[in-house]
């Protein structure tokens, strides 16, 4: 099989099925930059700002369009309520957040209870003054924007002295410590305010990464170009296989019929040549 590979015609066979296989990868390549180029981003309109309750329901998790979603409400922050997270960065370094207990005025009469991140301080006692300011402030209704994000998971505090510590924004724990939520129901998310008040720097808060979605059809072409490739390859093989079986059938058969001429064996010829003879004489 191998001596038949080197034959000069199946050298140049082999060289033409290479180019043919390149000529199909390169074009499976392009057809695969295609589909990437072409890929549509999944736009979610986060940073258009929309009311609360059209996004939000009190009680229940945030849906996957909610997640980041720019939203506007009228609160009133209860005075002295406000809770301090530590260990959270902003713009990559440590420091404290200052969370809110917001009232929002959902219509009818009703209120709902929700947490809003007021901003960030690079240090406690900044923070600290921060929440003495907003605590001597008179409780009075207000116009907020904020990102809407889900609640985290509650931590144990790592300092044992002080159990009201927290890094994480848990709802169900901030809804513990807040004063007058008996019975009030309460946003399962919270808002990181695009505003903060005097004393605080304004969270990093970005939109959600937007998604991109491949052409499939282009990403099918692409694979299909791969095949013919492979199989310019496996037909170059399978002619020198076959060419290979057939030249030692001919040889087998020669070297029968001479060794029946020898010895004067009528020889069975498989191609029906002997057939054709033995029909003859009957």
């Amino acid at each position: 099989m191998l001596q038949m590979m080197l034959r000069p015609r199946w050298i140049g066979a082999l060289i033409f099925a290479l180019a043919l296989a390149a000529g199909f990868a390169a074009l499976g390549q392009w057809q695969l930059e295609r589909a990437i180029e072409s890929g549509t981003a999944v736009e979610a309109p986060t940073e258009t700002v929309l009311p609360l309750s059209q996004v939000a329901k009190p009680g229940g998790p945030l849906t996957s369009k909610a997640v980041g979603q720019l939203v506007s409400f009228t609160g009133t922050p209860v005075p002295g309520d406000d809770q301090l997270l530590y260990d959270r960065l902003n713009y990559g370094k440590a420091g404290w957040w200052v969370v809110s207990h917001v009232n929002v005025d959902a219509g009818g009469g009703r209120t709902v209870a929700l947490a809003v991140a007021r901003g960030w301080a690079p240090s406690e006692a900044a923070a600290q003054k921060a929440m003495a300011t907003l605590a001597a402030q008179p409780e009075a209704p207000q116009r907020m924007v904020g990102r809407l994000l889900p609640d985290e998971q509650p931590q144990v505090p790592a300092d044992k002295k002080n159990p009201t510590a927290m890094t994480s924004l848990g709802v169900g724990q901030l809804y513990n410590l807040w004063t007058g939520v008996d019975g009030m129901d309460v946003y399962n998310a919270y808002a990181v305010e695009q505003t903060p008040p005097a004393g605080l720097v304004k969270i990093d808060s970005p939109p959600p990464i937007q998604q991109t979605e491949l052409n499939w059809l282009n990403i099918f072409y692409a694979a299909e170009w791969i095949i013919f490739a492979g199989f310019a390859i496996f037909l170059w093989y399978r002619l020198v296989r076959d060419a290979k079986q057939r030249e030692d059938e001919e040889r087998e058969l020669a070297a029968a019929e001479a060794v029946g001429g020898a010895t004067g064996t009528p020889v069975d010829d498989t191609s029906g040549g002997a057939r054709a003879r033995a029909g003859k004489v009957e």
